[in-house]
């Protein structure tokens, strides 16, 4: 594909036509090609096991199995997707548990505005394999269960107001949700090999509790699916397939998506209707991200920051000049997956976990914290 090449309605099947289309600085990497990352190479590993660029260090925020600082809450098992939340001049990280049989849900950690611990609590229990998810505006995290009946659980960071499932946006196997708050839509991603693109418009923005469930055809038009009852995947002829989807963020009229089998970041261009391949594993030299999965993006210069499941436990930066790299890396854990990728809302402090840590089980989850010279300019 040539760089920075849309794809446009021109499509058959599965298959595209590249159409090229210029956008400006606010349009990330078309596709991104391997390069020298703007925060320098990697160091060796510190005491945490993570690889960082000059100026960073981490810190282990919790353990699974563990009671989280000088808290009594126990941090589960497979720590999964993340994200924060503003809480006066602190922040609160919440972290899903990607565990089976009603054994999932959501735990919170709260911080001060210096960074110290001073509370951490569950927001969601008794559901199954709470996978990724994404923030609201109206400050609820959204919580998806990643199995066929998957529901997406809405919960509140400070573990006020009790969770709700809200079926209207649909029953299957959720993986992601960005929120588009321009056209008041949730954008869902669907962890199948045949998967959809969904978009979820509530009849009310601020209120998920019902809505039009639609997904994106192959000739880029949305199609109206029933939320549940046959596969939301299998109603429609001329769906548009996702080989696996994972992470999503939306930022300016943009959700930006990954697919694990085929190894791909995505763009969906909503202002423009237009689908853009951001990253391909298979046509970048020296490609240096596989097993695409959890995606986010840096607050103030629109740099995005891609997890890996597996690969090479890497978290890598793509930055608006179309350069992928690696950022950390994680050492002595090849049998876990980077997950929960988020920043605190300064953009100060990254958090992520490592799903199984260095025992390679759902027991073994760590949670981390990187401080450092995040960029604020290109």
């Amino acid at each position: 594909m040539q760089r920075r090449g849309f794809m446009k309605a021109a499509v058959v099947g599965a298959g595209s036509v590249a159409l090229t289309f210029t956008l400006g600085r606010e349009a990330l990497a078309y596709p991104a090609q391997s390069g020298a990352s703007p925060y320098g190479g990697l160091q060796a590993a510190d005491a945490n096991g993570l690889m960082l660029p000059k100026g960073f260090t981490s810190r282990v925020v919790a353990r699974s199995g563990q009671v989280v600082g000088a808290t009594k809450h126990v941090w589960h098992g497979a720590p999964d997707g993340g994200a924060c939340f503003a809480d006066g001049s602190g922040w609160i990280y919440v972290s899903n548990a990607e565990l089976g049989k009603g054994a999932g849900g959501v735990s919170a950690v709260k911080f001060d505005g210096a960074g110290n611990i001073t509370g951490a609590y569950p927001i969601l229990s008794g559901t199954t394999d709470n996978c990724a998810g994404g923030a609201s505006p109206w400050n609820t995290w959204i919580s998806c269960e990643e199995h066929n009946k998957g529901l997406c659980w809405e919960t509140d960071p400070w573990g006020v107001k009790p969770a709700v499932s809200h079926e209207a946006m649909g029953v299957f196997n959720h993986e992601a949700a960005a929120f588009d708050p321009d056209r008041k839509v949730v954008y869902l991603t669907e962890d199948e090999p045949d998967g959809g693109f969904y978009r979820y418009t509530p009849n009310a923005w601020g209120n998920l509790s019902a809505g039009k469930l639609e997904v994106l055809t192959t000739d880029l038009n949305w199609a109206a699916v029933k939320p549940k009852g046959q596969d939301c995947r299998k109603q429609v002829n001329n769906m548009y397939v996702f080989n696996g989807g994972e992470g999503a963020y939306y930022r300016n009229n943009i959700c930006y998506f990954t697919t694990k089998g085929d190894d791909k970041v995505w763009a969906y261009n909503a202002a423009t209707n237009q689908l853009a391949t951001v990253y391909d594993n298979d046509t970048t030299a020296n490609a240096p991200l596989t097993g695409v999965d959890n995606i986010t993006g840096d607050p103030h210069v629109g740099d995005l920051f891609v997890a890996e499941d597996g690969g090479d436990m890497e978290i890598c930066v793509i930055t608006p000049n179309d350069v992928i790299a690696p950022f950390v890396k994680i050492v002595g854990q090849d049998g876990s997956e980077i997950a929960g990728v988020a920043f605190n809302p300064a953009g100060t402090r990254m958090y992520f976990s490592s799903q199984n840590g260095t025992t390679g089980t759902d027991g073994g989850g760590i949670t981390y914290e990187v401080t450092g010279p995040f960029r604020r300019s290109l």
